[in-house]
């Protein structure tokens, strides 16, 4: 089975995308935060919106609600169909982030919040980002998520996973980078920070900023998920922290937003 097959048969048959941001309150802090920073940098309603990668539709349908004109791609068409069957209804198709079908310039933002943990080489990644920047109009947004190279080993600790099996990941994300699919979680890549930088600019954009999407205490909510107080000061602390280039590796996912020239 090709890599491709296997993520939509991950996908369609083993994971519920669409329950992912209820099953873990550090990966709601994540929603929230990413929603916050989208509507912080996205262009003002109704803005031309290409949602790459988007899933059920967990970003494209608040975008759609406020008033942006939004088309979300994925590579699975169970999440297509889920994106279309909500309420908004978005507009939705499958297709392939390396291969877009759409015309150039058409969009003032294209958002990459998926694509990029999947494409295991750097050729493909680059490739998903030129495509992004080919669809955009000049001046316009590409926001492109990844996944810390470090959020594995953060995400064990915080949860007390720290049997043999969990340590190997972690010499193994140090090394490549590369996730081992037998712990959870389907194939994909861990970025370091410059590494995010270097693809982004390899694909022709400009003036790349990367944000810690949940923070630097995103493990201490993890660790006492049931505790309201941890996650407001983690949020909170997740603002501060936005930016800090000495702390949005500790995040577990990172965000990209660069501009097309």
């Amino acid at each position: 089975m090709d890599r491709t097959a296997e993520i939509r048969a991950f996908y369609a048959d083993r994971y519920d995308e669409a329950g992912r941001f209820d099953r873990r309150p550090s990966n709601r802090l994540e929603h929230l935060r990413t929603m916050e920073l989208l509507t912080e940098l996205l262009p003002a309603a109704p803005a031309a919106v290409l949602d790459v990668g988007g899933g059920p539709g967990a970003y494209a349908r608040p975008l759609t609600s406020a008033g942006h004109r939004v088309k979300l791609l994925d590579l699975v068409p169970s999440h297509v169909d889920q994106a279309r069957a909500g309420s908004p209804p978005v507009e939705a198709e499958v297709g392939d982030a390396r291969s877009l079908p759409e015309k150039d310039r058409g969009y003032d933002a294209t958002l990459l919040l998926g694509p990029l943990y999947h494409l295991l080489s750097r050729a493909d990644r680059v490739r998903a980002l030129g495509e992004a920047v080919r669809v955009t109009r000049p001046g316009g947004l590409v926001i492109a998520a990844a996944i810390s190279r470090f959020a594995g080993p953060l995400d064990f600790g915080a949860t007390g996973r720290l049997e043999p099996r969990f340590l190997d990941e972690a010499r193994r994300l140090i090394t490549d980078g590369l996730n081992d699919p037998g712990i959870g979680f389907t194939h994909s890549y861990f970025h370091r920070v410059p590494e995010l930088v270097g693809e982004c600019a390899e694909a022709g954009l400009t003036r790349v900023v990367v944000h810690g999407v949940e923070g630097p205490l995103w493990t201490a909510v993890a660790a006492a998920p049931d505790d309201p107080a941890v996650f407001a000061a983690a949020l909170e602390v997740a603002r501060i922290y936005s930016s800090e280039p000495d702390l949005v590796a500790a995040s577990a996912h990172l965000l990209a937003v660069a501009t097309v020239p």
